[in-house]
């Protein structure tokens, strides 16, 4: 009995010790600042953070759960907006909120997390460094916390830096994946001859084998296109603005034959685990390209992909595939958008 006296001392004195030094020692809240720069600009940086629907799309906070579900609420953007959120698997909810907006140049978020009625509050600022350039700076201040829960104090800084890494880096691909859309959308000069130089990609996708009959073929295209769309989406939870366009890639001149074999895929930032053996990832090597660009019915392509061969023969170039990048969605009965690309070297 004695011993259990003596036990309970101890703990209580080591409570003490604990609670004063929590008190003295440690601040009932934290504030403090990071910043990061990234290679986009500022009008287009701004829109991924005053859209709580953009916003959550790249933020690790959320992205970096599968059973979180997230309700939005008007006005979807600005000041004003807000969403609420409930993780069952981590035992976690909140609700967060833009308390001010100033375009381009700074919002305010509140996050009120669990039951706590003392929001963290994020201040992130924008700054364009250059034309392609942004500098962002949060300054965070945390919120108060009792004695006995002071300690938390010590990680919060590190684990709202990994947080922001994380996320700058699901931020990069996303806008890299949207400048990209853009800037070949801007650039098109259709059916006119261009050497471009493509860099590597790595598309997820399907090997197919068949009927080369227009109808059947582009039929079979629209069919596959759709399977890795919904795969893409559905399955892996990606959204239209972490791929890029949908590329076809196949023998320059088999358009001439009976039946044709080629990969469909979508381009990803990154491998990772496929559990549907139907799909398979392939690596884009990087290569200069003779390119046109073409819209009108699927069967009028051949004249184009004619005059990129006929280019290559007259250059004395040699060429391997045939790459053709869809630029609208493939859909059925609707003439197609597409970038045709012959790779070529000496």
């Amino acid at each position: 009995m004695r011993f259990f006296k003596i036990i309970a001392v101890i703990i209580v004195l080591l409570i003490g010790a604990y609670s004063a030094s929590m008190y003295y020692f440690v601040d009932e809240s934290k504030d403090f600042k990071i910043e990061k720069e990234i290679d986009y600009p500022l009008e287009k940086v701004f829109l991924q953070f005053n859209n709580l629907q953009h916003f959550t799309r790249w933020n690790n906070f959320f992205t970096s759960s599968q059973s979180i579900d997230i309700d939005y609420y008007t006005p979807y953007e600005g000041q004003g907006s807000s969403i609420s959120y409930v993780d069952p698997k981590n035992d976690t909810d909140g609700e967060m909120f833009i308390r001010y907006e100033n375009p381009n140049k700074s919002l305010r978020y509140q996050l009120f997390e669990e039951k706590n009625e003392s929001p963290t509050v994020v201040d992130v600022k924008f700054k364009a460094v250059s034309a392609e350039k942004t500098k962002i700076t949060w300054v965070v201040h945390t919120p108060k916390l009792s004695v006995l829960r002071r300690v938390e104090n010590f990680w919060t800084e590190d684990r709202f830096a990994e947080n922001i890494n994380k996320s700058m880096a699901n931020l990069k691909n996303v806008l890299g994946n949207k400048v990209e859309k853009d800037n070949q959308m801007a650039s098109i000069k259709y059916d006119s001859l261009m050497v471009e130089n493509e860099e590597e990609k790595l598309l997820l996708g399907i090997n197919v084998s068949t009927s080369n009959k227009t109808d059947a073929l582009y039929k079979n295209i629209v069919m596959n296109y759709n399977k890795i769309y919904n795969y893409t989406t559905m399955d892996l939870g990606k959204k239209d603005d972490e791929f890029g366009f949908p590329m076809l890639i196949t023998d320059a001149d088999n358009y001439k034959d009976k039946e044709v074999s080629y990969f469909l895929g979508i381009p990803l930032s990154k491998k990772f685990g496929v559990t549907d053996n139907n799909f398979s990832f392939r690596t884009i090597s990087p290569t200069q390209n003779y390119v046109m660009y073409y819209k009108g019915n699927y069967a009028g392509r051949v004249k184009a992909i004619q005059q990129l061969i006929q280019k290559a023969k007259k250059d004395e170039m040699r060429f391997n595939d045939i790459r053709q990048t869809f630029l609208e969605r493939p859909t059925e009965d609707q003439d197609v958008n597409m970038k045709l690309s012959l790779s070529v070297f000496k």
